[in-house]
């Protein structure tokens, strides 16, 4: 059996996603779990990587077993076996085929900043505090240039291991919900600390220290120096992968 699962977690106390020799992943605690269910050693395969304290609203991964498992009691038995912020949304029983990471044909996340004078204990691990105004529809405009397939090298990481930096942009947006500002991105893939970098130089325009025409600048200068600072991880969740 190939088991496909949809997972909900707080990265708060994990060291991401990916197994680490030093402190909890979610994916070991994941893997910790389901071959205690399933009695013998498993090994999952996640959608992709999420950074140290960046959390998860639709993560996938899937597994295979031997063993014949009605998805109903997967469900009750991995959730039964994972801390409280760890959750099996959705368990399906899909084709020998499916693979979580290379099926995907998009990824979508969402950035949190609460932008008012004080900090709040409620968003403490769920947002970036940015205590100055800031200009919305300067950063409406400086992101409609990430539409599109571009080279992302400015807003990549140093350490990213992937082939080549670039990527398409379906859908960039920002809203405001309640006292929260909510930057949605959707893409084929991302590169390491994209959408942080992103996060962190848009905020520079929003607070008047960059121009719309300097963000929009930054996909041809192809130079990670020339972009901002990377905004924190506590406010960036990874919302929905689509196959």
């Amino acid at each position: 059996m190939n088991v496909k699962l949809t997972i909900e977690y707080d990265g708060t106390g994990y060291h991401g996603w990916q197994i680490q020799p030093h402190g909890p992943s979610i994916q070991s605690v994941l893997e910790q779990a389901i071959s205690t269910f399933v009695g013998v050693p498993t090994r999952i395969v996640g959608s992709g990587r999420t950074d140290a304290g960046v959390h998860a609203l639709g993560q996938v991964a899937n597994f295979f077993t031997e063993k014949a498992f009605d998805r109903h009691r997967i469900l009750r038995g991995l959730n039964a076996l994972t801390p409280a912020d760890i959750t099996i949304k959705e368990v399906e029983l899909v084709a020998e085929s499916f693979d979580a990471r290379r099926d995907g044909r998009s990824r979508i996340y969402e950035y949190r900043i609460l932008n008012r004078s004080t900090p709040s204990p409620f968003y403490l691990n769920r947002a970036w505090h940015v205590h100055e105004s800031l200009d919305m529809a300067a950063m409406r405009e400086a992101i409609l240039c990430l539409l599109g397939e571009h080279d992302f090298t400015s807003f990549r990481a140093a350490g990213c291991e992937a082939a080549h930096p670039m990527r398409k942009v379906y859908r960039t947006s920002l809203e405001q919900r309640g006292e929260l500002l909510v930057y949605t991105i959707e893409a084929t893939a991302f590169l390491r600390h994209m959408v942080r970098n992103i996060v962190g130089t848009l905020v520079e325009v929003g607070k008047g220290l960059r121009t719309v025409r300097s963000f929009k600048e930054l996909l041809d200068e192809r130079d990670r120096t020339k972009a901002g600072p990377t905004a924190p991880p506590q406010g960036l969740f990874l919302v929905e992968v689509k196959y």
